[in-house]
């Protein structure tokens, strides 16, 4: 079983691990020992901490996988992005270059650099040890930060987002980046991502070009992968879709990965979710539900079977979860069907 939970100091080697199983083009997880010892001490001041509205809070969580009580895997949410650290993109626009005297109307798409998504929470660092990613894993890591926002809807803004990674090679080579390297940077796609990743964005700022970019005026390659994601994230793609998170036409500065977003309170898994009472003992029920306590803190979120009882509002649950979950009979669950 997986459990996850948020992150604690204790759990630094297996993010490392990670950050270097998680490959190119993964920005929230550099391969840096003072950025990913940061991240895990501003997970902790986050969960502790009392707020009535997001700001600067990272909520960092891990899964763990019960039988060997290893770290199997990150996920995390950025409460309100872009004020202490910039946050990029570019929004796709089209322009139109017309003359009637010459009977010539010609439509091409632009690039506008900007600052759009500041002050929305960003859905982050979902990654998973490959031998992990079978069942309902991937569900269970995506979608317990959408019982987390359900339950605690005024840690987070109103706005979610969720920056896809785009299209890279198996070297990090990134045909977008390529262009934009000839023509305005000296440093390669890895070491601009590293930097990213790392908080030091003042490149951004001084070498991107500050005028809109038009898109037919990149290289044939850079054209082609403007909105696709990486083979690897099309899995995690399709689970925001059905969410109802879509592409408003950002996407990242490095890699032209699409950006998606949604209305927190029409996000799918927020919309279904609800509050019931909990009762420890055995039962025989088929139904698989994901399951989140109701604290945050000391947040859990598993995936079990559950019998449920509408006209009750109880939910039946086998002492073992319970133990996971770190609940007893007259607490409050969370709960989502499968």
């Amino acid at each position: 079983m997986l459990v996850i939970r948020p992150i604690q100091d204790t759990d630094y080697d297996a993010l490392y691990q990670c950050a270097e199983a998680s490959g190119h083009g993964f920005t929230s997880l550099p391969v840096n020992q003072e950025l990913l010892s940061k991240r895990i001490e501003a997970s902790i001041s986050s969960f502790s901490k009392h707020t009535e509205h997001p700001q600067n809070e990272s909520y960092l969580m891990v899964a763990v996988d019960t039988d060997t009580n290893q770290v199997v895997g990150t996920t995390g949410i950025e409460a309100s992005i872009g004020w202490e650290v910039p946050s990029y993109s570019y929004h796709i626009s089209k322009v139109v270059h017309s003359s009637n005297k010459l009977n010539v109307r010609n439509e091409v798409q632009v690039l506008t650099l900007g600052n759009n998504y500041t002050g929305c929470s960003e859905i982050c660092t979902l990654f998973l040890l490959p031998e992990y990613r079978a069942g309902l894993n991937g569900r269970l890591m995506s979608k317990c930060r959408f019982l987390m926002m359900a339950q605690f809807p005024e840690r987070f803004s109103q706005t979610v987002i969720a920056e896809m990674r785009g299209v890279s090679d198996e070297n990090g080579n990134s045909p977008f980046w390529q262009w934009l390297q000839q023509h305005f940077f000296s440093i390669d796609f890895t070491l601009a991502d590293y930097l990213t990743g790392t908080g030091n964005k003042g490149f951004i700022a001084d070498l991107m070009p500050k005028l809109p970019i038009y898109v037919n005026l990149l290289s044939p390659e850079a054209q082609a992968v403007i909105g696709l994601v990486h083979q690897y994230t099309a899995p995690a793609l399709k689970l925001l879709e059905k969410e109802g998170f879509a592409c408003r036409g950002y996407v990242d500065i490095f890699d032209a990965g699409p950006t998606v977003e949604c209305d927190r309170n029409h996000i799918k898994s927020i919309q279904q979710s609800f509050v019931a009472q909990v009762e420890v003992r055995e039962h025989s029920s088929s139904h698989t539900y994901l399951i989140s306590n109701t604290q945050l803190s000391d947040f859990r979120a598993l995936v079990a079977k559950v019998a449920y009882d509408s006209e009750q509002n109880t939910a039946f649950i086998h002492p073992d979860v319970a133990k996971n979950l770190l609940v007893k009979s007259g607490d409050s669950i969370r709960l989502l069907l499968n």
